[in-house]
């Protein structure tokens, strides 16, 4: 893994967006990188990105599904067995719909309701593909912040929508 000093937001983005590079471009997905961390040890619990395991899966999925198995419980018990505290970064704000009929991944992080505290975004999901995004409303009424942090958001966009077709 990498060290990172606790609280360093960019880095930890940074960290999300070298992940989003390995995830292969495609038309119909954004690039997204994304980690887990538990706040009182700064350690990274779990790293994902768009596509890296089979499937049509978002990088927050993915952290989830690798914690799932590591500790052997279904997804949905995640929080039975991880950190009270944690926090949540990813390249693009997590999604509130899928039209592939995989559960959100906003739904998949309510299920962490009180143990993840904040959700760090580089950038709000742009209109792409689904035109209202309304995960930060979602996850702001559950008492999970979401804060943007600034300052990547052109390299971000750029490695997010490699492989889309500009009209």
């Amino acid at each position: 893994m990498t060290t990172i000093q606790p609280m360093d937001h960019e880095a930890y983005m940074r960290f999300c967006l070298d992940l989003a590079r390995k995830s292969p471009p495609k038309p119909t997905n954004y690039r997204v990188g994304a980690v887990l961390v538990d706040l009182a040890s700064n350690d990274i619990l779990a790293t994902g990105y768009t596509l890296e395991l089979p499937g049509n899966i978002h990088a927050e999925q993915c952290c989830f599904m690798k914690l799932a198995e590591q500790h052997g419980v279904p997804e949905e018990r995640l929080k039975d067995v991880l950190p009270p505290r944690m926090a949540l970064y990813t390249t693009v704000e997590p999604c509130s719909k899928r039209l592939s009929g995989n559960l959100p991944c906003v739904e998949r992080v309510l299920r962490l309701a009180g143990s993840i505290q904040t959700v760090y975004v580089g950038v709000m999901e742009p209109a792409t593909f689904v035109s209202s995004n309304t995960g930060k409303a979602s996850l702001d009424a559950a008492g999970i912040s979401v804060v943007h942090v600034a300052g990547l958001e052109p390299e971000i966009l750029q490695v997010a929508t490699a492989g889309h077709v500009l009209p």
